[in-house]
């Protein structure tokens, strides 16, 4: 939080001196202040201060071994559907069309990278935010365990379990918060195939 209120001083100062430095052509009559490509600030991971807490928790309350830190960034939702379905779609195509805006994909673990993706503008001061860390974890601690699973979807079981756990803490639940009932989630982490 500290963090973000440097951020956001640094900016506003930034943006007034720009201002006043600013020729009559590049001067805004609402003054927002344009940065250059060198100058935007760059925000790419989530605060780091929740990947601990979340990892004790995680192995505390559910049978998986501590492990390492993962990588987390932050992206656009666009990539984190295109790394959820690279090579299951056609190249160029759309994906967010292709599988209708009901189907999204809210974040990620890639497997390969060891990476966690999660969408832009995730900040994590939120108990439903933070559940898609926990969530998100899981599958990094049951890779790095070794676990294997039937099919892709079994994996989510533990995932939705410690995230449904993570929301009962603060008083709610995957429903109120993802409109996520019993029964899909059922469908979701069973084996169909």
């Amino acid at each position: 939080m500290l963090k973000q209120a440097v951020l956001c001083t640094a900016l506003m100062g930034s943006s007034i001196a720009g201002i006043a430095a600013a020729d009559s052509d590049t001067q805004t009559a609402d003054f927002t202040h344009v940065f250059a490509a060198h100058e935007v600030p760059a925000v790419t991971t989530p605060p780091t201060a929740l990947l601990a807490p979340i990892l004790a928790w995680i192995t505390h309350n559910f049978d998986l071994p501590a492990a390492d830190m993962p990588a987390v960034e932050l992206t656009s939702p666009a990539r984190i559907m295109a790394l959820r379905y690279r090579g299951l779609l056609p190249a160029n195509k759309n994906t967010e069309s292709l599988l209708g805006a009901n189907r999204s994909v809210v974040a990620l673990y890639d497997l390969s990278r060891q990476v966690i993706y999660l969408p832009e503008g995730w900040t994590g001061e939120s108990p439903a935010e933070q559940s898609i860390l926990v969530h998100e974890m899981v599958h990094h601690l049951q890779h790095r365990a070794k676990i294997r699973f039937n099919c892709p979807e079994e994996r989510e079981k533990l995932a939705y379990e410690a995230q449904e756990l993570w929301l009962a803490r603060f008083g709610t639940s995957l429903e109120q918060e993802f409109e996520l009932d019993p029964f899909t989630r059922l469908v979701l982490v069973n084996c169909m195939r």
